[in-house]
C-alpha cells in the first residue's frame, strides 16, 4: 500500500506541474463509464447527475435508484477536482453511501500538437477506505474518440493490497448533437471477486441545443461513476441517464481584463509568421486562449465548439462577427499593430484579447 501510495502522489504531482490551457468536454466525448480526461476551465463548476435504476425480480419488482451527484471545479488549466457522491452504493454492504474525493489532470493534449490525450486521476474512496487512480489515453480520428484506461484500486473486501483493471471505450459522433458511446473495464483475473463481471456500459450521447447542457441515456451493469463503482460490474442491468450542468462563475464575477501574459511566456501563437492563421476556440462559454500575440498580417480563426451562438466583437468596434453558430467558424486578418480587446455579446463575461506585434 506505501508504493502504491507513492505511486498515485507522484503521479498527481507531474500531472499538476505540467497542466496547459484547456476547455471542458461534453458527454459527447466520453463514454459513460469511462471519464478519462475529462477537465474543465477555470472559473467553472461542473455538475454532473446520474442516475441509474434496477428493478428486483417478481413479485415485489421493486425499483431501487442508484444516483451520483459529481461536483467538481479547476484552480489550474487542464485539471479537475471535486468528489463524487452515491447514497445508495452497492461496493460495501455495511457502508451504502460512497464518496469519492479525487484530483484529475490532462498534461498532454492532442489539440495541443500531441498524438493523444493523455490523463490522470487520483484520488480517495471513504466507502473503499482506501486510494484509487486512474491512467487515460485518448484520440480524437474524425467522428471517433477511442479511449483506454488503466486503473490501480484499493481493495474494499480485505482492506490491503491493490487491485488492477484495464478498459477502453469509443464514442462515434452520428452528427453535431448525437453520439454512440460504450465502454468495457475488467477487474484482472487476480483480482476479480466472485460474481463480479466485466464492467459495461453503453449510452445515447445528446447535446441541448443552444445550452451548455449535455443528456446520456444510458444501460449497463455498474451502479456509480467513482473508478470503484465503474470498475466491477454485476449480473444485473441498471438503466438510467447523467445530466450535466456546467456553471460559469465568469457570468457573475468574471468582468475583468484579460489577464496579461507572464514576462518571458510564449503563447501557441506567437510563432506564426506572417501572414499565416491561428485557431481560437470557444468552448464551455470561454474562449480557451484569453490572450493570443501574433505578428501583423495575421488571420485569427474562432470556431465555436459550444452549443451556444457566440459572437467575436471589438471592444472599439473595429471587427464584429455577428452571430457564429455552433459548429461554425469565422476568420479575421490583423494587417496593423495594436492590442485588440474583443468580447462575445450575448456573454459578456466572454472576454479576450490579441496583440499584434
Amino acid at each position: 500500500m506505501i508504493r502504491q501510495l507513492r505511486a498515485l502522489a507522484s503521479g498527481a504531482l507531474l500531472c499538476v506541474s505540467v497542466v496547459s490551457s484547456g476547455a471542458a468536454q461534453s458527454l459527447l466525448d466520453r463514454s459513460p463509464n469511462i471519464s478519462g480526461d475529462w477537465v474543465t476551465t477555470p472559473g467553472t463548476i461542473d455538475f454532473n447527475f446520474l442516475h441509474r435504476f434496477v428493478r428486483s425480480a417478481p413479485p415485489a419488482r421493486k425499483v431501487s435508484n442508484f444516483p451520483t451527484f459529481n461536483i467538481a471545479t479547476s484552480f489550474l488549466r487542464r485539471t479537475l477536482i471535486g468528489f463524487n457522491y452515491s447514497t445508495n452504493s452497492a461496493l460495501v454492504p455495511a457502508y451504502p453511501n460512497e464518496w469519492e474525493f479525487f484530483v484529475r489532470a490532462l498534461p498532454i493534449a492532442q489539440e495541443r500538437g500531441a498524438p493523444l490525450d493523455i490523463g490522470a486521476q487520483a484520488g480517495y474512496n471513504l466507502a473503499a477506505d482506501g486510494f484509487d487512480g486512474e491512467l487515460s489515453a485518448g484520440r480524437l480520428m474524425g467522428p471517433v474518440r477511442l479511449t483506454a484506461v488503466g486503473r490501480v484500486l484499493s481493495n474494499p473486501y480485505t482492506k490491503s493490497g491493490a487491485q488492477w483493471a484495464v478498459g477502453g471505450g469509443a464514442v462515434l459522433k452520428l452528427t453535431r448533437h448525437l453520439a454512440l458511446a460504450g465502454d468495457a473495464v475488467s477487474m484482472t483475473s487476480l483480482n476479480k471477486a466472485r460474481g463480479e463481471k466485466v464492467a459495461w456500459s453503453g449510452g445515447l450521447q445528446i447535446a441541448i441545443p443552444n445550452t451548455p447542457h449535455t443528456l446520456s441515456l444510458q444501460v449497463a451493469n455498474t451502479n456509480t461513476a467513482t473508478l470503484q463503482g465503474s470498475s466491477r460490474g454485476s449480473a444485473q442491468k441498471r438503466y438510467g441517464f447523467e445530466f450535466t450542468i456546467p456553471i460559469t462563475l465568469a457570468r457573475y464575477f468574471g468582468h475583468h481584463a484579460p489577464p496579461a501574459t507572464p514576462s518571458g511566456a510564449v503563447t501557441p501563437s506567437s510563432e506564426v509568421g506572417s501572414g499565416g492563421k491561428v485557431t481560437e476556440t470557444m468552448k464551455n462559454l470561454a474562449f480557451t486562449e484569453s490572450r493570443i500575440e501574433i505578428p501583423a498580417g495575421t488571420t485569427v480563426e474562432w470556431r465555436n465548439d459550444d452549443q451556444l451562438p457566440h459572437t467575436v466583437t471589438a471592444e472599439d468596434g473595429s471587427f464584429e462577427s455577428g452571430p457564429i453558430e455552433g459548429g461554425a467558424v469565422w476568420r479575421h486578418t490583423f494587417t496593423k499593430p495594436g492590442t485588440y480587446a474583443f468580447h462575445c455579446t450575448p456573454h459578456p463575461f466572454m472576454k479576450g484579447m490579441i496583440v499584434v506585434r
